[in-house]
């Protein structure tokens, strides 16, 4: 993972490199605390969860992979992508889910429906908070806040229906003529 302060270093020495006429890439706030939010995580993310960074230098957009081993989700893998603006921890992180996926806090678009990132969003809350958020999207789906309406009518009317509808899903199958992509992990 990279470093923010050795950024910093780096930059100071190939702006005295390529002398004092030329501007000169600055790390930002946003980086600055989403390298902290980073650092913070690492300890926690454990077996079920980990980040990946497609442009190692950009620490603003990255995916997040949630592999729950409880609940009606256990074994699958789903895949999350972070993007971060400039204005972070002032605005909250687009997050979006990569996959098709039978839940009724995550749309068949990929939105996700958790209120930290939208109306409850404040500066103090950092990526964990969002990261922890979403794990518990999956322990305990939420059928009060839906996004996908059908979803959660599933869940609150017949939850061992939810239960085989989130199997089929997870498997490659289709629900109520929905065909969702297979996430379940070799093995589960």
């Amino acid at each position: 993972m990279l470093k923010i302060w050795s950024m910093k270093q780096q930059q100071q020495k190939d702006a005295n490199a390529e002398g004092v006429g030329q501007k000169k890439k600055k790390v930002t706030a946003a980086q600055l605390r989403v390298q902290k939010d980073l650092q913070e995580l690492e300890g926690t993310l454990g077996r079920t969860m980990k980040t990946t960074f497609p442009n190692p230098d950009d620490i603003l957009n990255f995916t997040l992979t949630i592999e729950p081993d409880e609940g009606m989700y256990k074994g699958g893998s789903f895949l999350f992508n972070f993007a971060i603006n400039q204005n972070f921890p002032h605005d909250p992180p687009k997050v979006k889910c990569k996959q098709k996926i039978y839940h009724p806090n995550i749309d068949l678009e990929g939105n996700v429906c958790l209120n930290i990132l939208r109306e409850d969003w404040k500066p103090v809350l950092n990526l964990n908070a969002v990261i922890v958020g979403l794990q518990f999207l999956y322990l305990e789906p939420n059928a009060s806040d839906p996004l996908n309406k059908e979803a959660a009518e599933d869940l609150r009317s017949n939850r061992e229906g939810f239960k085989r509808n989130v199997r089929t899903s997870m498997s490659g199958g289709a629900v109520r003529g929905t065909q969702f992509e297979r996430v379940i992990m070799k093995g589960s």
